[in-house]
């Protein structure tokens, strides 16, 4: 019998401590709310930065933030390769706000348009974000 109890005490500890990681991770990072688009656009993540790419006929953004804080893009620079269809074109974006990189203009954006942005940040190397659009 008290073979029994030390093993039921000895599993009970180990299930214990196994939820210990889970409980102390932090909310938003446990369940993946940074991944989710916060300006209405497509989410990627590449080295643990975030990019959100909104796409119109009128304009294309990138906001960029690193697990939630929004990144300056004071003098960094952003080139999107559009391919729609057959179609391809592309966009150079600059900083048009706290954490948005921007270009005005018309765009064949629909439905299945492919994006790849190559995106600098002030200081850093280009990292390259590649997104569908819905």
């Amino acid at each position: 019998m008290k073979a029994a109890h030390r093993i039921a005490t000895l599993v009970a500890i180990s299930t214990a401590l196994l939820a210990l990681p889970a409980a102390a991770a932090d909310g938003k990072h446990a369940t993946g709310d940074h991944h989710k688009p916060k300006y209405g656009g497509v989410v990627q993540e590449v080295k643990e930065v975030q990019y959100e790419l909104v796409a119109k006929a009128d304009s294309i953004a990138i906001f960029v933030e690193d697990h939630g804080k929004k990144v300056d893009t004071k003098g960094a620079t952003a080139k999107v390769t559009l391919l729609t269809g057959k179609d391809k074109s592309e966009a150079t974006l600059v900083p048009a706000g706290e954490n948005k990189l921007e270009a005005k203009g018309k765009f064949d954006v629909k439905s299945g348009t492919k994006m790849v942005s190559v995106v600098t940040l002030a200081g850093k190397s280009g990292v390259t974000a590649r997104f569908v659009v819905p």
